[in-house]
């Protein structure tokens, strides 16, 4: 297994050019979404899905300048989102054909030709990042340029991101470099600076995409507590399994008994 690799989006730098969407739709050939204005901010693809595997928000906030001032100041938060490639990837679990598996690079890839459009991923995805096209009913998502990486090239969004707003690299590397940012932030008065999905020890054991934000998630659209989808599967599977030995155990002494009464 090589060296987990993954992504580092510090949004406080992001300044909305879409240019990792773009440079994701052209390396990967992506299909449009429509061209459908939103008509609620700048933001004309919406959200993650089949075809838009980063998405880039806007979210424009007005604040009060003191408490209980009627002046207000303005301020736009930009963040580009994409699949978290998680370290319990429920996806991965459901998926019944293989089509959804994890690379050497510790990221997880969907299959398209293996892929049969079962649909299990898409409500399995805490994040709601995977989804199915309309034309073919497969899944698809963020590679992070798996076949990029496998040529020792960096993924098309990171390459093409002018303010370095989505860093690259290994994952350890990363969340150090992240915790030194955040500090900083919040040494220059930015308080609400916070990391989002760079600990191992979150309900996804850790996300391969994380985030710098600027305010709480929901925010942005993210859930706040995130938790894999399949992680109770074990123990329903074992009470499963012990209500069929009752059953079969209840129908075999109803057998019995009538053996007896007869």
């Amino acid at each position: 297994m090589a060296e987990r690799m993954g992504f580092f989006t510090d949004t406080s730098i992001c300044i909305g050019c879409k240019a990792c969407e773009v440079a994701c739709k052209e390396w990967n050939q992506l299909p449009d979404d429509g061209f459908v204005f939103e008509a609620t901010s700048y933001d004309n693809t919406g959200t993650l899905g089949a075809s838009t595997w980063r998405h880039v928000a806007f979210i424009e906030q007005s604040r009060p300048v003191a408490a209980g001032g009627d002046d207000g100041v303005d301020r736009w938060l930009m963040s580009s989102d994409v699949c978290k490639h998680c370290t319990h990837a429920a996806c991965l679990d459901v998926c019944p054909t293989g089509a959804l598996f994890r690379t050497e690079f510790d990221t997880v890839v969907v299959q398209s030709d293996v892929c049969n459009g079962c649909g299990y991923c898409v409500p399995a995805c805490p994040y709601g990042v995977i989804d199915r096209r309309e034309d073919d009913g497969r899944a698809w998502k963020c590679t992070m340029c798996y076949d990029r990486q496998l040529g020792g090239l960096e993924p098309a969004c990171a390459k093409a991101c002018p303010t370095d707003s989505i860093q690259f690299g290994p994952l350890d590397e990363l969340r150090a470099r992240a915790e030194e940012r955040v500090t900083r932030l919040r040494a220059d008065g930015n308080t609400e600076a916070r990391l989002y999905g760079e600990s191992p020890d979150d309900g996804v054991g850790g996300a391969g995409a994380f985030f710098l934000l600027l305010d709480e998630p929901e925010v942005y659209g993210l859930p706040p507590d995130p938790v894999v989808t399949t992680r109770d599967l074990p123990a329903m599977w074992r009470w499963a399994g012990a209500a069929a030995l009752s059953a079969v155990g209840a129908v075999a002494l109803a057998f019995l008994g009538t053996g007896e009464r007869r």
